[in-house]
């Protein structure tokens, strides 16, 4: 069976949030998400990331949990708080991959959650997953 993710598609009109403390890994999640088109804009904090909502509201965040500052559980929080962007889809990319802190993810508001080191099947088809019900909503 082919894979979801196997066939290119063209997101260019959704915006995707990437958000990391590391830029290596921010593009690192560029580069295996080129394929789709997606107009890409990252952050490389918690308040950056809050600042970058504002401005644009992307249609996915795939935000980091362990930064300095704002952490990205806390991210999460004011998203989901806030009426203008507690529709926004979230996955989380960390290294934390205890029961306890992927519960914590799913509790503050996230939509999926992936295990650093990120395998690219596995963010390929979170990521078309998340988008699609995007499009859902839209439709």
């Amino acid at each position: 069976m082919t894979p979801l993710y196997a066939q290119d598609h063209d997101y260019s009109k959704y915006c995707v949030l990437a958000v990391d403390d590391i830029p290596l890994n921010l593009l690192l999640v560029q580069k295996m998400l080129s394929r789709f088109n997606f107009t890409m804009v990252t952050a490389t904090g918690g308040q950056q990331a809050l600042d970058m909502v504002a401005q644009r509201k992307p249609d996915l965040i795939l935000l980091d949990l362990m930064m300095p500052g704002i952490d990205g559980f806390e991210v999460i929080r004011r998203l989901r708080e806030n009426p203008e962007t507690a529709d926004i889809q979230i996955i989380i990319l960390s290294a934390l991959n205890s029961n306890e802190d992927i519960v914590k993810g799913f509790q503050a508001g996230a939509n999926d959650f992936i295990m650093k080191p990120i395998i690219m099947e596995k963010l390929l088809t979170c990521v078309v997953t998340q988008m699609q019900l995007v499009q859902a909503k839209q439709h």
